[in-house]
């Protein structure tokens, strides 16, 4: 990190992106914001991303505004313009990538879901934790936690509004790939991927519902189907949400198109999540609802600026579910933005993220979500997959 020469401007913190596609352009947006939206103690500034295409490498910094590309991401580690590395790739390179950059004393961004199996998770923390001692910070991208209504409704419910928990409920339905014609790409390839739609959207809820309940999920019982089972083989290369189709050649799919399962958490309350990608209409429907004894809260990303709240504590005939728009200053990440009334969307999770990951570097603390609790989603999607293969045997989480 530099001191810029004003001496009124804060140092700088050097940011370098493995990866530069869907995931990429959202972390680059984020990056590229934080700093003048917010008033932070070091300022991010875009040195380099890393991709294997230089053309397309090449093109992507341009756009989105870094000042160097690479096509090595070992060289971008190696950087000395670059003290974060930022992990946007397919999750069988995440484990690699963030322990090396880790190992080289950088800090880590790491896109959900932090690996591909519990034990390149464990490693992953390790790392984490030996590098914490040395002052470096891991963080995992789960960006949903920065909507301001899901932050604020983690304060009600840690504030007690709801009382005990009693339901948690989340679904997560999109369809981009109900059309059995579209391509084989990454994402449906369970040795870069992981899982489907299991990894894909029922992290987002496992992570939400434990981060909302403040607690962890226990023990699933879980149904997995993979709908369409071979798909045309990809002509070129692909974000993996897009792409073309060669023409002729098929593949099999080897990850789920859909996950359905129950969950205990530690208080004993129930949880059931449902995640696919073959919800035809659904393009990105992410909802959920918890029910405690004092009240219950709903949110549908699709109106992701309000939340509904519930006071089961007020007289029967005045009581029911009330809007609140949360656009006021007083709620979380508001006070960086515009005037109440006026509308937030998907793209400032991520300029919220690199908010909160800029603050622990600066001040020395550990990020929220840690590497640790991206462990503990894997091993609650590792639960859901041996549930699902003893067809849906209750399985408790490894602890």
């Amino acid at each position: 990190m530099e001191q810029t020469e004003s001496g009124a401007a804060p140092p700088t913190l050097g940011v370098g992106m493995v990866g530069y596609a869907f995931m990429g352009a959202a972390h680059s947006q984020g990056w590229r914001t934080a700093g003048r939206v917010f008033d932070l103690p070091l300022r991010p500034v875009l040195a380099a991303v890393a991709g294997r295409d230089a053309a397309a490498v090449r093109a992507a910094a341009d756009r989105h505004g870094w000042a160097a590309a690479e096509t090595d991401w070992r060289a971008l580690v190696a950087r000395d313009d670059v003290q974060l590395v930022d992990v946007c790739t397919p999750g069988d390179s995440h484990a690699e990538i963030a322990v090396a950059a880790l190992e080289a004393g950088k800090h880590v961004l790491c896109e959900k879901p932090l690996a591909n199996s519990v034990a390149e998770a464990e490693a992953m923390v390790r790392a984490a934790e030996a590098a914490a001692a040395r002052g470096q910070v891991a963080m995992v991208g789960f960006n949903y936690r920065r909507v301001p209504a899901l932050s604020y409704a983690r304060r009600l419910v840690a504030d007690g509004r709801l009382g005990e928990l009693r339901h948690v409920r989340v679904t997560y339905l999109q369809d981009w790939l109900v059309d059995p014609g579209f391509p084989l790409t990454w994402r449906l390839e369970r040795e870069h991927a992981g899982s489907g739609a299991l990894g894909d959207l029922g992290a987002h809820a496992v992570d939400l519902a434990q981060y909302l309940a403040g607690e962890p999920l226990v023990g699933v019982s879980a149904l997995t189907e993979t709908f369409v089972r071979e798909r045309p083989l990809l002509a070129g290369a692909s974000a993996g949400l897009s792409g073309a189709a060669s023409g002729g050649a098929y593949g099999e799919v080897t990850v789920d198109d859909a996950a359905l399962f129950t969950g205990r958490l530690a208080s004993g309350a129930l949880a059931s999540f449902e995640a696919t990608r073959m919800a035809a209409g659904r393009k990105n429907a992410l909802r959920l609802e918890i029910n405690g004894e004092k009240g219950s809260l709903a949110f549908d990303l699709e109106r992701l600026n309000e939340l509904s709240f519930h006071d089961h504590t007020e007289p029967a005939d005045t009581a029911g579910f009330r809007r609140i728009l949360v656009t006021e200053p007083g709620h979380p990440y508001l006070e960086g933005w515009w005037p109440p009334g006026h509308a937030l969307g998907y793209e400032h999770t991520f300029v919220h993220q690199a908010r909160d990951l800029v603050l622990a570097i600066a001040s020395g603390t550990a990020p929220a979500p840690s590497f640790a609790d991206g462990l503990q989603v894997q091993r609650v999607l590792a639960a859901v997959e041996e549930s699902a293969r003893k067809n849906a045997v209750y399985t408790s989480v490894q602890e």
